[in-house]
């Protein structure tokens, strides 16, 4: 209890006090005149109820605040004591025993409670004033019950800035103090801090309004409020309170359970009621002036810059590239596409070239592929290309007899892309542009209700107050308009901006892919890897959706909504596998209606495990068993080239594969380096599997996400491997994409794993993660892995865009398949 002295009353207040005594109309007599600081004791009963008065003057511009603390030896609930406390504007009233509720009808009891009255402040128009409190004390009891009375002038009511103040409080001796806004301070934050975890706490800001709500049963009723173990923040603004003045209430929890405590072991068993434990806490608070607005300017100038410095970079490496175009035509030396995968328009080189005339010409016959390249198989000539007269038939093939042929030419021991990219090359680009406005469709239809539910839950924080709902960073959370943690927001425009620049790399190449398509460059038709955008155009798109729902997602992060933040994570994931599968696979990936339903599933799956996957093994072992069939299903398609028919009896057919080639004569993988990735891969999932079903992390979206990731990494290795196995190389571009991701990602991933928040403990425990901003004074460690992971993802893009760039020069039916 924090208590003080104060100046006798002067002689006119005790001559008012004494009149007031005398005139006194108490049941049990006249009103008693009481003195600040003195104990009195005495009895009460229902024919005995004192009347105790207490007088003090105060000045303008001060305010003074009264605490009154009691004391009764009664246990006896059906005749408590109560203490009834009459000011000139407001009457506050608790009993002796005072009872706080638990769960499960827990009761606690406590003999000492201590309050503090609600000050009043005079105007400096009134002038001093004089101020009278009195103290009832009543009971209903036939017989006399013991109690004391302490009445003190608190000296340290007003908080400073920049001053800590300690104090201690209880459940039934809670503490509120005041604070008013300086002159040139237009926001604060309340920092509180405590060196023990329990007792649990609550901190509350609430306007200057009497009466305070200051107890377990209703400090929620007012204000915005925090539960607390060892430290707790709110930002405040001034522009919330027309006074320009506060009070911050701290109440003690009767138990610890709201965060993420026990029932206290006295109370276990049976027994229902307990009185007085000794539930103190020792607290610090600090109140410190918030950042400006011009910070706020400072910070988006940041973010926006940062990125559009991508812009220019990219101008630049454009523009040069063009110039060096422009001079190797100028000396008539230009290679097809110049190592760099985007083709000349002005190429020297067309289809009316002489066979062995120059550098270049194609040679008809096929040393490897085991057909001629000129083949009825390529169907239209290039220079037809629309796609409006194109059916939509996602396995057409244009030769009649390439049915029966592709169980041949795809379980070739040696394939090359040749044998692998037969199909109308229209057909085939038609057939990946589906991903693009799919993708499109997906992110309307999920954005919108996902936008809807963030700005519900945003609402009920500033309604309610209510800072519980959301899991921010609170020593870094930046208000702006109704957003609680703006930084948190603006730190996402990354992820928008640089993938709205991949899409704009993305059609520059597809746009000068057209015009050699259009001269019928003969480049176009046989070398290089046949070029179909609509897979990154799909990436393009999940990049900027990621952005907008990370941003929704932290508009209120918690545990109900963050698989919002992850959902196209699963799609980016996803779609690179694709791409780079599809980068020597063209004719046989997935379709863009397999692949989505497929990316559906896996987020049906996220959404059960965050229900289910905490507590429920029977979820895990569902999902286990989901996990390792996918992933023998998968590598079965990969290993067989999709000639390995999943159905009813794939079972039996694996059977007989397995006793062939495995006991019969156990002779060696007919496709080593495939079998050697799958191995790996398969070991790797099921490692996952196995680690999930024992011990079964909270987090499962972040569980799945790993999954994803760790196999996309093992495929690009895989990939990068077996390019320079084959005698490829990489060009300085996407050697400068590879190193630049690389070192990004490492960066981001240290950002990311210092965990500010988490919503899977209770919001007082993860507020004891919350740590200041570190860039700017405005960006915390999750921001900056927002900044970073933007750019590692968009480098990762710019990798599988120009990993073979240098095969533009090579023929397709020289490049392998791996």
């Amino acid at each position: 209890m924090a208590s003080g002295g104060a100046p006798a009353p002067g002689a006119l207040l005790c001559a008012l006090l004494w009149a007031v005594a005398a005139a006194g109309d108490g049941p049990g007599g006249s009103h008693l005149p009481g003195a600040f600081g003195h104990v009195y004791r005495g009895t009460v009963n229902i024919n005995a109820e004192p009347v105790y008065a207490f007088a003090y003057s105060s000045e303008p511009g001060q305010v003074d605040a009264v605490r009154v603390y009691v004391n009764s030896s009664s246990e006896n609930l059906q005749y408590p004591v109560l203490f009834v406390v009459r000011q000139q504007k407001g009457v506050l009233s608790w009993q002796v025993p005072l009872i706080f509720r638990g769960l499960y009808q827990r009761t606690y009891n406590y003999q000492e409670v201590s309050r503090t009255l609600c000050p009043s402040e005079p105007t400096p128009e009134m002038g001093p004033s004089d101020q009278i409190i009195f103290v009832d004390v009543a009971s209903m009891a036939p017989f006399n019950i013991a109690y004391e009375l302490l009445v003190t002038r608190l000296e340290n009511f007003q908080l400073e800035t920049n001053k800590a103040f300690n104090f201690t409080a209880s459940p039934s001796q809670p503490q509120y103090f005041l604070y008013k806004f300086p002159q040139d301070v237009d926001s604060v934050i309340i920092k509180v801090v405590s060196d023990a975890v329990y007792p649990c706490s609550v901190v509350s800001v609430q306007d200057i309004v009497c009466p305070v709500y200051d107890l377990d049963h209703n400090v929620e009723f007012n204000g915005v409020y925090q539960s607390m173990t060892k430290q707790a923040a709110i930002t405040v603004q001034r522009k919330d309170f027309p006074g320009e003045q506060f009070f911050v209430v701290f109440v003690i929890k009767p138990e610890d359970y709201a965060c993420g405590g026990s029932v206290p072991s006295s109370i276990h068993g049976n027994v229902n009621r307990t009185w007085n434990l000794q539930r103190t806490k020792n607290l610090q608070v600090t109140i410190v002036p918030s950042i400006k607005k011009s910070v706020y300017v400072q910070a988006m100038f940041f973010s926006f810059l940062s990125f559009l410095s991508f812009y220019l970079g990219s101008v630049v490496v454009a523009f040069v590239h063009y110039i060096r175009v422009r001079r190797k035509a100028s000396a008539g030396r230009l290679s097809p596409e110049d190592g760099s995968g985007i083709m000349a328009s002005s190429h020297p080189i067309t289809a009316s070239t002489p066979e062995g005339s120059s550098y270049g010409a194609i040679d008809e016959s096929s040393s490897s592929g085991g057909h001629q390249l000129s083949s009825p198989e390529r169907g239209p000539p290039a220079g037809s290309d629309t796609d409006s007269s194109v059916e939509e038939e996602s396995d057409f093939d244009t030769m009649p007899e390439i049915e029966s042929d592709k169980n041949v030419i795809r379980t070739k021991v040696f394939l090359y892309l040749s044998d692998l990219s037969r199909k109308d090359r229209r057909i085939v680009s038609k057939k990946y542009k589906i991903y693009f406005w799919n993708i499109i469709t997906i992110a309307v239809f999920y954005a919108l209700p996902v936008i809807q539910l963030v700005i519900t839950y945003q609402t009920v924080v500033n309604v309610t107050g209510n800072q519980d709902i959301c899991y921010y960073n609170f020593l870094c959370a930046h208000p702006l308009g109704v957003l609680s943690a703006f930084n948190n927001i603006l730190s996402n425009v990354g992820h928008m901006l640089l993938g709205f620049l991949f899409l704009l790399i993305v059609l520059r190449r597809d746009i000068l892919h057209r015009r050699a398509m259009e001269i019928k460059d003969v480049y176009t038709l046989d070398y290089g890897i046949p070029k179909h955008f609509g897979l990154f155009y799909a990436m393009g798109i999940a990049l900027m959706m990621e952005g907008v729902l990370s941003a929704c997602y932290h508009v209120c992060p918690n545990y109900s909504n963050f698989q919002f933040d992850t959902s196209f994570m699963y799609m980016i994931a996803g779609l690179c596998m694709l791409k780079l599968y599809q980068t020597r696979h063209p004719d046989i990936n997935a379709s863009a209606y397999s692949a989505y339903a497929s990316f559906a599933v896996v987020i049906c799956l996220a959404v059960l495990g965050v229900v289910f996957g905490k507590n429920d093994m029977w979820f895990w072992v569902i999902f286990s068993m989901i996990h390792v069939l996918a992933s023998l299903a998968l590598s079965t398609q990969i290993y067989y080239m999709g000639r390995f028919k999943i159905d009813l009896g794939i079972f039996r057919r694996a059977a007989m594969v397995l006793y062939t080639d495995c006991i019969q004569q156990c002779s060696r993988p007919m496709y080593m380096d495939r079998m050697v990735l799958l191995i790996v891969g398969n070991l790797v999932n099921w490692s996952f599997a196995i680690f999930g079903l024992l011990y079964r992390p909270r987090d499962f979206a972040s569980y799945i996400l790993g999954i994803f990731i760790c196999n996309l990494l093992l495929y690009l290795a895989f990939y990068i491997i077996m390019k320079l196995r084959s005698s490829e190389k990489l060009l300085p571009i996407p050697m400068f994409c590879i190193v630049a991701t690389a070192v990004v990602w490492a960066a981001a991933l240290y950002f990311f794993f210092q965990n500010l928040s988490s919503w899977e403990e209770t919001p007082a425990e993860s507020r004891e993660k919350n740590r200041p901003c570190i860039l700017l004074g405005f960006f915390d460690d999750h921001d900056v892995w927002h900044f970073l992971s933007a750019a590692a993802l968009f480098f990762s893009f710019l990798v599988l865009l120009t990993l073979d760039d240098d095969l533009d020069v090579v023929r397709r039916d020289k490049i392998p398949v791996f």
